[in-house]
């Protein structure tokens, strides 16, 4: 059986099932996790500065709604490659703003006109894992773009493009508050590494200039104490003519 409708999951009436333990046993509620389908969080251009950000909101004003993992993959795709067309990979900053903690879980029975159950018991049975998905709000924001002032329009057709994608409705929102994109990723290893050879060049430089300094300093000190050392009276000074006057009159 082919995957089934992102409708079958979007209600949240059921409790939240999240609880999966690693080091503490007992309180392991979840047998097995099944594997995360979103693959990456941060696209783009991470380094550069931007000055206007463009949200990608959820709009569903009566209750929260489930998206599962694979339909944020989904729009994550079309969503960067619209942008690195339109705009360019080193343009740009996205970044997908929740994370597929909710545990799908589902009965599973056969399909069909006169199908036998694949398992009996309970007709309330609590099932087992089948996927994952992402607990939403009304006005949550899905997707964050960074990008310039001039490629708006750019920005927001790429976020109206993953509107199929969604089991609700969506909208988008420019601001200025960059602030509120949360944290940006570090940087590269190789950036890291310039900017300390970059750090140590500085400071051997003004260390440099500092023992210049200093050198400076002794040899201005040193020629003091040789002038202090010197004689203070010579034959042209006041003090060399009384000695002179005293020598004539003896």
């Amino acid at each position: 059986m082919g995957l089934r409708p992102g409708r079958c999951y979007s209600s949240t009436k059921d409790r939240a099932y999240t609880r999966h333990a690693v080091r503490v046993q007992k309180r392991d509620y979840i047998g097995a996790v099944p594997g995360l389908k979103t693959r990456q969080w941060n696209m783009g251009n991470g380094i550069k500065e931007f000055d206007t950000l463009v949200n990608l909101k959820i709009k569903c004003p009566k209750q929260g709604i489930q998206i599962r993992d694979n339909a944020l993959e989904s729009a994550r795709i079309i969503i960067n490659r619209h942008l690195v067309t339109s705009i360019g990979k080193e343009d740009f900053f996205l970044k997908l703003r929740v994370y597929p903690h909710q545990i799908l879980r589902e009965n599973k029975q056969a399909q069909g006109a006169g199908a036998d159950r694949v398992s009996k018991g309970m007709s309330h049975s609590y099932g087992k894992s089948v996927g994952r998905a992402a607990r939403m709000r009304n006005g949550q924001n899905i997707f964050s773009v960074l990008i310039d002032s001039k490629d708006t329009a750019k920005a927001k057709k790429a976020l109206l493009t993953a509107t199929s994608r969604f089991p609700c409705e969506v909208t988008v929102e420019v601001s200025n508050d960059i602030s509120s994109i949360g944290t940006k990723p570090k940087k590269t290893r190789d950036m890291r590494k310039a900017e300390s050879t970059g750090a140590e060049e500085v400071k051997e430089g003004e260390e440099k200039k500092e023992d210049a300094k200093g050198a400076k300093k002794t040899d201005s000190k040193d020629a003091k104490k040789t002038d202090a050392k010197a004689p203070a009276t010579t034959k042209g000074s006041p003090a060399g003519k009384k000695d002179d006057k005293a020598k004539a009159k003896k």
